[in-house]
């Protein structure tokens, strides 16, 4: 093939003729090349109720080659040969970042050029070789080796597979990561590991892959998976730990039976303030060879958590601490414990990677909140005791003060909400001070849901620690299948664990002023869940606890605050601590405060108003930003098009002004979505001009109204011009896409005007009836028109 045919073949060509060919050359089998693999899927976009995907910053790479099934080592970029041999170069780096190997190479079709992040000694770091010169399999896997600090002995370990269901599941890369490298710790002998993996990114999943690995090797025969509540240990039963079967149990009846392998245990069903409780103690302190921690924030790190026990009797085990929210403060230390994480993934990462749901905040200013309250001198509360003489506010309010016309309001706001929505079945969680706080917010949604709630007794249920009833229906809450319960208030309950994926709701009716709280909370909403149309979810807030948001720890990495010294003198309570400790003396789930050793002032008849009303969105930087749909709409297409003029030049030279129409699309812009805004029956260019460029818009049968005053069609014989007509009639019902379609043609009014061959032939042939059709296209969009 000579130089100028190279010149004209497509990056898919010069794939399929050239690197695909040099790679198997070079030994790489089909096993171990994998092509266009997607990396992320690009992140949601989330204004008004309207969301959609910015495929424009989807990241995938053109090849991913693989050592074995489960360890990736290279990644391959590729252009057209009209770029340079090193024209991918950066953007292969990009991806091998993501992914954590030392190799990178960029192929034009013509050279390799490549990057190793291993050199020896007097190497460069890039170099450019023949296409014939690419490294083996085995080149590769040891400048791997080498960059991850794997030892001849380690390698056996590292390389035991995944498991592999039956539909083709595969890590995220971010998951793959953090099990990579979990295995690796064992293999060095770490004994203590630390994983942070934002709520809704899968850390059950990671979890199973590095147990199953471990347990495949034989580098853990017997392992104990802790958890804090039920149905975190029912969930990971049935679902992410099903492959282990029949060498799995859950502990229960206060005894570990020896002959499993795969323990699953309530910390509460383990030990207790009892001597005789402390049933870990019936087996030998070497009996577990690797211990999991979840929601490791929630006590294990303390020195004095009742969890700590089991974790120090177990000392000689590997132990694993999964949390989403690593616990650091001067009080406790889950870094000083386990050490510092080996792979942190964030939320904010998640978010603009595409795999969790991203957020708008909804603040809701109440005047007595901001304003304050003060009753009248001698004032009574609905109870007949008098009410101390005193400023209330919005700390104050549900904890100490009960505004009953605030519950109401707060309930009608929830409501109205789902009504506007138009989906008054959207799952959600309310968050409350106390469990009283809960029952009183249960009361008024039902009665601000009318109808709704009389035909469906459990369209809103009280989900707390005391209520046998509400925990009964969590299974059902956040099963995606099951429709009721819809709305549920809660205190502690649901903040943390809980796989509620469909929640597009949560309502913050709490004072928060733990990051981790905070955190947690906000977990409930990040899964994303396609199949049930879940993309993004929404935050009420009227307490004020989404300006946690913009605290800089929010989404920050994990640090150590305190590490305590064996000197240091005892430290006062943790005033972030609720008491809380993940179990109760029941062996269950109960974490709600009841509020019952509080005295509270319940009053009716004091009116509470909206002050002000505030929606946020999250913007491209992280940061919550005040912006409509239009708004990043206008700012998107001038990215794309740098001025009115350069618009219409791409518009004219484009052959298919879909093209435009999908390459806007792929910033999340969607012009059916932007008609909603400015009218439906407004087409594609004059959406694009009067947003971005601030034109006054034509709607589509004004322009087609133009092009009929001027007798354009006069020119054409008869049958052309019917068809010009009936085209002209579609672009007006239907838009320019339409009439670009040859298919078009194969539909009535065009079929009673012949077949597609005989109406092509009407205007001279296939290449005169498209050249027509760009004749009209311009007719349509002449600055006379």
């Amino acid at each position: 093939m000579d130089k100028k045919e190279k010149l004209e073949l497509s990056e898919s060509d010069i794939c399929a003729k050239f690197i695909t060919p040099a790679l198997h050359a070079a030994g790489w089998d089909e096993m171990k090349i994998r092509r266009e693999v997607t990396l992320t899927p690009g992140p949601i976009v989330v204004r008004g109720n309207l969301s959609s995907r910015n495929k424009k910053k989807k990241k995938f790479a053109d090849y991913v080659l693989y050592w074995n099934p489960s360890t990736h080592v290279a990644v391959v970029e590729a252009k057209e040969n009209n770029k340079s041999v090193s024209h991918g170069m950066q953007q292969a780096l990009g991806y091998a970042e993501i992914l954590e190997v030392p190799s990178a190479f960029s192929s034009n079709g013509d050279a390799f050029a490549s990057h190793n992040k291993t050199p020896d000694e007097g190497e460069d770091i890039e170099t450019e070789f023949p296409l014939e010169a690419f490294p083996s399999p085995l080149e590769l896997w040891q400048r791997y080796k080498k960059f991850r600090g794997i030892s001849d002995e380690e390698e056996k370990l590292v390389l035991e597979p995944y498991y592999q269901d039956a539909y083709g599941k595969e890590p995220r890369y971010y998951q793959a990561e953090a099990i990579n490298r979990s295995i690796e710790a064992v293999a060095h002998g770490q004994k203590r590991i630390l994983l942070v993996m934002a709520t809704g990114t899968g850390k059950t999943y990671t979890t199973f892959q590095i147990i199953w690995r471990l347990w495949k090797a034989g580098a853990a025969k017997r392992i104990l998976f802790l958890v804090d509540r039920n149905i975190l240990a029912d969930q990971t039963l049935v679902n992410d730990f099903k492959p282990f079967g029949s060498v799995m149990t859950k502990i229960k009846n206060r005894k570990i039976d020896p002959s499993y392998e795969i323990h699953l245990g309530l910390y509460q069903a383990l030990t207790g303030p009892d001597e005789e409780d402390k049933i870990f103690k019936s087996v030998s302190r070497d009996f577990f060879d690797l211990i999991v921690i979840d929601e490791c924030h929630r006590g294990s790190a303390a020195d004095d958590s009742a969890w700590r026990e089991i974790l120090d009797y177990f000392s000689s085990a590997t132990q694993l601490g999964l949390t989403a929210t690593p616990k650091e403060t001067k009080y406790v230390s889950n870094i000083t414990y386990f050490g510092d994480p080996i792979y942190t993934y964030t939320l904010k990462q998640g978010i603009e990677d595409g795999f969790l749901a991203p957020y708008k905040v909804i603040k809701y200013h109440l005047d007595k909140d901001l304003m304050g309250w003060t009753p009248p001198a001698g004032m009574k509360d609905d109870l007949g005791i008098e009410i101390e003489q005193r400023e209330y506010n919005q700390k104050d309010m549900d904890r100490i003060l009960v505004l009953n016309q605030r519950t109401r309001l707060v309930a009608k706001k929830v409501i109205e909400f789902l009504k506007a929505s138009n989906d008054p079945y959207a799952k959600t969680i309310i968050f409350c001070e106390d469990i009283d706080h809960a029952e009183r917010m249960r009361k008024a949604i039902t009665n601000a849901a009318g109808q709704i709630a009389i035909d469906n007794p459990k369209y809103v249920m009280r989900i707390t620690g005391d209520s046998k009833e509400g925990k009964d229906e969590l299974d059902n809450f956040i099963d995606p299948e099951s429709k009721f319960p819809v709305i549920a208030t809660t205190s502690e309950l649901l903040t943390t664990g809980v796989d509620a994926k469909t929640c597009k709701l949560i309502v913050l009716d709490k004072t928060v002023t733990s990051m981790t709280t905070f955190k947690q909370i906000v977990g409930r909403g990040t899964r994303i869940d396609e199949e049930h149309d879940k993309y993004f979810f929404t935050l009420m807030d009227f307490k004020n606890a989404t300006q946690l948001f913009r605290d800089p720890d929010f989404d920050g990495e994990p640090v150590v605050i305190y590490e305590p010294d064996d000197t240091d003198p005892p430290l006062p309570p943790d005033p972030e601590d609720d008491g809380d400790d993940g179990f109760d003396d029941h062996g269950d789930d109960g974490d709600d405060s009841s509020g019952g050793g509080v005295k509270k002032f319940k009053v009716s008849g004091v009116t509470v108003k909206v002050l002000s009303e505030t929606v946020e969105y999250l913007g491209e930087d992280g940061q919550l930003v005040t912006e409509s749909y239009r708004d990043y709409s206008k700012k998107s297409i001038r990215k794309e098009f740098s001025s009115l003029d350069d618009f219409l030049q791409k518009w004219t030279d484009a052959h298919k002004k879909k093209a435009i129409i999908e390459e806007l699309a792929e910033y999340g812009v969607e012009l059916d979505k932007l008609a909603e805004e400015v009218g439906p029956d407004y087409g594609a260019f004059d959406l694009i001009c009067h947003i971005a460029f601030d034109q006054p818009p034509l709607t589509r049968q004004e322009r087609a109204n133009n092009v009929k005053k001027r007798n354009y069609f006069t020119k054409y014989g008869e049958q052309a011009r019917a068809v010009l007509e009936a085209l002209l009639q579609k672009y007006e019902d239907e838009g320019v896409v339409s009439i670009e379609d040859k298919k078009i043609l194969e539909h009535a009014p065009f079929t009673s005007l012949g077949n597609p061959l005989e109406i092509a032939q009407a205007f001279g042939g296939p290449r005169q009836y498209e050249a027509a059709i760009a004749e009209l296209e311009q007719a349509l969009y002449s600055k006379s028109a």
